[in-house]
């Protein structure tokens, strides 16, 4: 039997449910209800249910959230969204074709085993979801995008993978330091747009006047071949490491081995369980599988650490990752990616040098946050791609306008857009542009934008 807890809330934007109450469940709760949805969460623990309703405004039942009772007392029969996040891939496909059956939302699931990744598409189709979600190949994807451009602290993917944006920081003596934006034509070309710097912990949407200074944190948009001839020219090394020393076998190693096995980079992971090394190796033939305490310092010193390209610290364990990484800044020059799963102190975080962080949660509930904006909006643009910046202070989304609007068929100059708000690339029939006064917007096209508002879910959003 279901306990429920809370009541229904009525006016808000879309209803939807959310089975399981892990860090993606909390974390999904936390930007949902924040953008006004009516959340309705379903986890078998009263505590964790207990936890998330004191902090938030949702309603919660505690019990199964594949059984047809359960669902039913949630409101599956007048849901938008169903989204199963339990630590259960079965029991999340499970969800989804319940509610699939008995209700008329959107259904999705995250589905993280390898046996089933080669299947997405398969499960996807026949079983009538909306989304497959696997965090750890998200976050994998993520990283490798980074090793392929060291320099950066982040890199992400928008135009089904024909733009780039970058985030880097600015080090002392870099030919930028001093110069206004206006000032960059040859180093630009027009080709790059630079479209949000943190500066002492403060966001700028930057103008012509806007004037670099040493530790900028600078994010910039260009076409995917054009990132790495930008930073040539600013004097970054660019080219993609060669090998990579992985801590911590899990499944993200899994899915970064064999990505970094694809892009002809050299892997050995570490890990101390043999039974999981045994696995590897038979999944990872050509990666080499080292079983042992990832925190020893022989044994990394004795794989190549003091040499290596690249450290990555995919353990399950955040402080472990942590110190794994300041270990590695202390005695190479590797690029360093630190994995974070729970801690949310971001100003220490941010205080250490820790390379390029990821937060695994984040990486599962872009995609997720993203669909969800789509659906509510109006059917003048469709959010293909979205990215958090800056601890969530500034987004970039991509809008694929469907019709005709009023941001369509006008120059960019005579366009009412609010401030802080930046059109940063269209892409027009697979052919990437940076955008002057005198560019229009056109259906079809899909446009980047940039800003410092949070919550856009469509195109017209960016109008006063």
């Amino acid at each position: 039997m279901a306990l429920g807890l809370g009541r229904r809330k009525t006016g808000k934007d879309l209803s939807i449910i959310i089975v399981g109450c892990g860090k993606v469940g909390k974390t999904l709760v936390e930007r949902l209800e924040r953008e006004g949805h009516d959340v309705t969460i379903i986890d078998k623990n009263p505590e964790k249910i207990t936890r998330i309703m004191n902090n938030y405004d949702v309603m919660g039942i505690v019990g199964n959230g594949a059984d047809y009772n359960v669902l039913m007392e949630a409101g599956v029969d007048q849901a938008d969204v169903l989204i199963a996040v339990t630590g259960s891939d079965e029991l999340n496909l499970l969800c989804c074709v319940v509610g699939d059956r008995f209700g008329n939302c959107d259904v999705i699931a995250r589905v993280r085993m390898p046996d089933y990744s080669d299947e997405t598409n398969y499960l996807k189709e026949k079983l009538e979801l909306a989304m497959i979600i696997n965090p750890e190949r998200e976050t994998a994807a993520s990283i490798s995008r980074i090793l392929y451009m060291p320099t950066a602290l982040e890199v992400e993917s928008f135009a089904g993978g024909t733009a780039e944006l970058v985030r880097l920081k600015l080090p002392s003596g870099n030919i930028l330091e001093g110069k206004r934006i206006a000032e960059l034509s040859r180093e630009l070309t027009g080709a790059v747009l630079i479209c949000a710097v943190e500066r002492d912990g403060e966001i700028h949407i930057p103008g012509g006047n806007f004037r670099f200074e040493k530790g900028d944190v600078i994010s910039f948009i260009s076409p995917m071949k054009e990132s790495k001839k930008f930073l040539n020219r600013l004097g970054f090394q660019t080219r993609q490491v060669k090998d990579c020393i992985v801590v911590g076998g899990g499944r993200t190693s899994f899915y970064l081995g064999r990505m970094l096995d694809e892009m002809c980079i050299s892997v050995k992971i570490v890990e101390r369980n043999l039974e999981r090394c045994e696995e590897l190796s038979t999944l990872l033939p050509n990666a080499v599988i080292i079983n042992g305490n990832e925190s020893d310092e022989d044994l990394l010193k004795e794989i190549g650490i003091e040499h290596t390209d690249s450290f990555v610290a995919l353990t399950g364990i955040d402080e472990e990752n942590i110190l794994l990484t300041l270990y590695a800044q202390s005695v190479s020059e590797a690029k360093v990616i630190t994995k974070i799963n729970r801690i949310t102190f971001h100003e220490v975080i941010d205080s250490l040098d820790l390379g390029s962080v990821i937060f695994q949660k984040y990486n599962t509930t872009e995609k997720i946050v993203a669909f969800i904006r789509a659906k509510k909006a109006s059917m003048n643009s469709n959010i293909e791609t979205m990215h958090h910046l800056f601890d969530d202070r500034v987004e970039a989304i991509e809008f694929k306008i469907e019709h005709e609007s009023r941001v369509t068929n006008k120059t960019l100059t005579d366009l009412q857009i609010k401030d802080h708000v930046l059109i940063t690339c269209i892409n027009r029939d697979g052919k990437i542009l940076i955008p002057g006064g005198s560019d229009e917007l056109r259906v079809g096209d899909s446009v980047i934008i940039v800003t410092t508002h949070l919550g856009f879910s469509d195109i017209q959003d960016i109008l006063k």
